[in-house]
């Protein structure tokens, strides 16, 4: 009887394991790719030196609590980070620097497995010394959206079996008025309204969802760059919902 007893907890323990394994397989992985709106940036009047939003006020910790426990969201995103362009200004950060393109790789390996990347770039693109056009910047953006598309099997290495993820291509909200910034985000206003229009073709080329981020809500925070609280909550909601489209 007691052997008996022995084995029915057992199968209990194993049972329960199974389950547990199970349930944490169906977990829905996101990454989040980004800069500082990513980063949750607090927009001061002098522009910097600045601070972080505390987690849950970030939109994509917003996202989190709103998609719920079944999802789980990683976030690699860095202040000035571009799409593919190295900034000659910040010399002080080495290796890949700001360059997403040089990033990308390696964080996506570093997250595996992934059902979904979230890519939002593409603002410090239009500062005024990389002269670039909104095309340009798309063209950058697409580029990360095919390193993504191209990440299978650990970048066909072998290491693990893990398909691509799946791409939600985010469009940043046009840039406002440059009070703060100044000649550095010179011309950025026009440039970042044409973006979407751009980033929605690149997206239609390679198959993947896409989301014009100024549908949910304006560059809101006093600098022109960067989101005030209400804007990091609408992003988040709105992008919790197009991750959902994106991932069915």
């Amino acid at each position: 009887m007691r052997s008996v007893r022995i084995l029915l907890g057992f199968v209990l323990l194993v049972t329960a394991a199974l389950a547990g394994g199970a349930a944490e397989a169906e977990v829905k992985r996101i990454l989040v790719f980004g800069d500082s709106n990513s980063w949750g940036w607090i927009p001061v009047e002098k522009g910097s030196p600045s601070g972080r939003y505390p987690k849950d006020k970030q939109w994509p910790f917003v996202m989190q609590a709103k998609l719920g426990s079944d999802y789980e969201v990683v976030v690699d995103a860095l202040s000035g980070r571009t799409t593919d362009v190295a900034d000659p200004t910040f010399q002080q950060l080495t290796g890949a620097g700001l360059d997403g393109s040089a990033a990308l790789p390696s964080v996506i390996a570093a997250h595996l497995p992934l059902d979904l990347v979230i890519i939002m770039l593409g603002t410090n693109d239009t500062k005024q010394y990389f002269k670039r056009s909104a095309f340009r910047i798309a063209l950058g953006a697409g580029k990360l959206v095919d390193m993504v598309q191209s990440s299978g099997n650990m970048f066909g290495a072998g290491w693990y079996t893990y398909p691509a993820p799946k791409v939600l291509l985010v469009a940043p909200p046009p840039v406002g008025p440059q009070r703060v910034f100044g000649e550095v985000f010179a011309g950025a206003e026009e440039t970042s309204k044409e973006m979407a229009a751009a980033y929605k073709a690149i997206a239609e080329a390679a198959g993947v969802s896409f989301l014009d981020a100024g549908t949910l809500t304006p560059t809101d925070g006093v600098d022109g760059i960067h989101f005030t609280e209400q804007g990091q909550r609408k992003l988040g909601e709105g992008i919790a919902e197009a991750a959902l489209a994106a991932l069915k």
